[in-house]
């Protein structure tokens, strides 16, 4: 299984030092607001790729007033067992990365450990704009392919000196074309991956024996869909890719008039959306009631996990952020049930050890 077994905070937040040593079990932590639970949640998440379940810059994470600088270590069993540790070794420094005492990049943290996350700033994720659901699936799409945010940080940097150029009317054709190939090799990767994990989720969903509703989800966005098409009929995506990409960049250059008068590049994989349905009913996810939406993130997550654990025979690391919000006691047995089914470390936080009763001694009670 994939198991953080010792985890040391230093100078994280609102905690100057904090560890623990688990046994793999699920593990909830309580205690009343503003005690850092959520904290310790976000140290774990930066043992993976990227910013974080808060999207913090990394200056954010110093404790305050010593300014000194941050660190998260830990030993985690996956495949194997590693050292990990990231850290911000004083203000102004850029994060860094060890496995094993020797330095690795980000991607790296991916492939040693999958991680998923569900927190409260997501429960309006129906009601916000597409940006926040794009980025809910590139979540989900980096527990599968680690190297997707290096695709998306190579798209979005190509796409801003495109707008650029466009902006202040450098008519370049040579370097707003090359700009261009690169926006459409990342941008069609991009959309590949995103319509495949789509595939993976909606898969994880049949014939599940799960208290939470079936959540119908698909791509929105001309690329996405091109490789959701193939996958529909049965077809290799990645034969595809080449094509896709042929698409974008003649989508791009014809583009320029209009995305030059409007300041921004107005078509791509940038602008996808997650299209949801709560199954059951046939609503849209986004006129559905706030325990439905909860429900329907909580079976995102779960499909997510059972994913995971059949491709690559262990289920991700799940931190849940005030996961009882809206669940009833039922609900609430119910994610425990799952979880412990699955095998899976889950780092659960609430404001108290009632809500956790029905987990019993299948897990670990902290009060933080």
């Amino acid at each position: 299984m994939r198991a953080i077994r010792t985890l040391s905070l230093s100078h994280f937040r609102s905690h100057r030092t904090w560890s623990i040593e688990t046994d793999g079990r699920p593990i909830a932590l309580f205690g009343p607001n503003g005690a850092g639970k959520t904290n310790i949640l976000e140290a774990i998440s930066m043992l993976s790729p990227g910013r974080g379940l808060r999207r913090a810059q990394a200056e954010e994470l110093i404790r305050r007033p010593e300014a000194i600088g941050w660190k998260v270590s830990a030993v985690i069993d996956g495949a194997e067992r590693h050292e990990v540790a990231t850290a911000v070794e004083a203000p102004g420094q850029r994060r860094g990365v060890w496995i094993d005492g020797k330095v690795a990049s980000q991607a790296a943290l991916g492939a040693l450990a999958s991680m998923i996350w569900l927190t409260p700033a997501m429960d309006r994720l129906w009601a916000e704009g597409a940006a926040e659901r794009r980025r809910f699936l590139d979540r989900a799409v980096l527990s599968f392919e680690p190297g997707h945010g290096d695709r998306v940080i190579a798209y979005e940097k190509a796409m801003r000196e495109r707008n650029r150029l466009l902006k202040d009317g450098v008519g370049d054709a040579a370097w707003l074309s090359a700009l261009e190939a690169q926006m459409a090799k990342a941008g069609a990767a991009m959309a590949r991956a995103r319509a495949e994990t789509v595939a993976r989720l909606m898969t994880a969903q049949e014939d599940a024996e799960t208290a939470f509703p079936r959540a119908e989800i698909s791509i929105e966005g001309d690329a996405a869909m091109r490789f959701a098409a193939v996958l529909t009929g049965g077809g290799d995506p990645s034969d595809e890719e080449g094509a896709a990409e042929a698409a974008l960049a003649a989508s791009f250059a014809s583009g320029r008039r209009a995305d030059g008068q409007a300041g921004r590049t107005l078509s791509g994989p940038h602008r996808s959306d997650l299209a949801t349905v709560f199954a059951p009913k046939g609503v849209a996810a986004r006129l559905c009631s706030t325990g439905e939406q909860k429900a329907l993130l909580i079976s995102l997550v779960l499909a997510n996990a059972r994913a995971l654990a059949a491709e690559a025979g262990a289920p991700p690391i799940i931190l849940l952020d005030e996961v009882a919000a809206h669940l009833d006691e039922d609900r609430r047995a119910a994610l425990y049930d799952e979880i412990c089914a699955l095998g899976a470390q889950a780092w659960m936080t609430g404001t108290g050890p009632e809500l956790f009763t029905a987990l019993g001694d299948r897990g670990v009670h902290i009060a933080v």
